[in-house]
């Protein structure tokens, strides 16, 4: 695993350098003022103007000089080794990161000044290119879930996107189940979280051969569950925002397809709602033409129970068909429709009550047929 072999080398890299850093403090007495020891400042001079250190000389960091010389390679090797790791693994930059952090974390908690430590610098250097390249993964990734197109046979069901999202999560998540910091981690996670939410919004019903409504819905109850059992506090407000998007297009769903079984008699009501609307009075409506008692009656005599109950039934497995079974929403979509129905159906009441008192027209099934309707088409499924 890249990350356990770069905390290895991490691991090994600290004691040598920090024991290098103290022979050459001590050999050199650099922790002593060099102003007062004019011989030991020549000394030093003379050592880090030899062929073998083609650095200039700064006499206010005389270790660093030498550590720099002694380990010229030592940054250039971590970063090919940082590298190597990101090209390991689509993911492996997050490991480089958690590994590095966790050691420069460790090294400013271990010293008084962990800024005069040689190896921190080096370390603190390597970490800003981890970084980079950590961003620049969750740049690419968010484009990807932003621009990914919907295979053309899918016809509902999670969309990649999410799947996507969900992978970089649950793998980011261990790799920083132990890390000192998930500062990196959290923003990663809001800039992702966002990038997908827009992908669902931008679900076009051409692209789909089932309810654009049903896509959102079942994609957004997916993220809410997923993101329930994470438990990740900087996604508290994606999580009830995705539980709102799934409330809200759940019931557009089941508001859309509760026009199929009455579909007549929606029409015709939602016909004299608009006539109510532009200041028609409620006992003059049955004078409208098109929605005289005689038509009410002609439409009503097209929904007796039986007919009713088998819209029902074919409306029941349209929604079976439709809804991914993963996700299990059938029962709740099915609850969700009955209560709409029952609503519906008072409503067409109290209008025909209102607008058409006194006429004896009543539709020809009650609450307790719906109930009874929707119980056994439930029971026998």
């Amino acid at each position: 695993v890249p990350q356990q072999m770069l905390e290895r080398v991490l691991r090994q890299l600290e004691p040598l350098c920090t024991r290098e850093q103290q022979f050459l403090e001590e050999f050199f007495q650099l922790s002593h003022d060099t102003a007062d020891l004019p011989g030991l400042k020549v000394s030093v001079r003379s050592v880090l103007s030899s062929p073998l250190f083609q650095v200039p000389f700064h006499p206010e960091d005389p270790t660093t000089q030498l550590l720099s010389e002694i380990f010229t390679c030592l940054e250039p090797e971590l970063r090919g080794f940082l590298d190597v790791c990101t090209k390991a693994h689509p993911l492996g930059c997050l490991q480089g990161l958690v590994a590095l952090s966790d050691s420069v974390f460790g090294m400013w908690g271990s010293s008084s000044d962990p800024s005069s430590s040689f190896l921190n610098t080096v370390l603190g250097n390597v970490l800003l290119l981890a970084k980079s390249s950590f961003n620049k993964c969750v740049g690419t990734l968010c484009k990807e879930i932003e621009e990914a197109k919907i295979p053309s046979k899918m016809k509902g069901g999670i969309l990649p996107s999410v799947s996507r999202f969900e992978e970089f999560v649950g793998f980011s998540e261990e790799v920083f189940r132990t890390a000192r910091s998930r500062r990196e981690l959290d923003k990663a996670h809001l800039r992702l979280a966002s990038s997908v939410f827009s992908s669902i919004h931008s679900v076009s019903s051409a692209t789909l051969k089932v309810s654009t409504d049903m896509v959102m819905m079942e994609n957004f109850h997916h993220i809410h569950c997923f993101l329930c059992q994470q438990n990740i506090r900087c996604l508290e407000d994606k999580k009830r925002e995705a539980k709102q998007r799934y409330n809200e297009h759940m019931e557009k769903y089941v508001i859309k397809n509760l026009g199929q079984p009455l579909e007549k008699l929606s029409h015709f009501f939602e016909g004299v709602k608009a006539r109510l609307a532009q200041g028609v009075k409620e006992e003059e409506v049955s004078f409208q033409l098109a929605y005289s008692k005689q038509e009410l009656r002609k439409v009503l005599e097209k929904y007796p129970g039986k007919e009713v109950k088998k819209a029902l039934e074919t409306l029941y497995r349209k929604i079976h068909k439709h809804l991914s079974p993963e996700e299990n929403l059938l029962p709740v979509v099915w609850h969700s429709m009955e209560q709409e129905f029952i609503r519906q159906y008072r409503e067409f009441e109290g209008l025909i009550q209102r607008c058409y008192a006194g006429s004896g027209i009543a539709m020809e099934f009650s609450v307790e047929d719906l109930l009874s309707y929707f119980s056994s088409i439930t029971l026998s499924n």
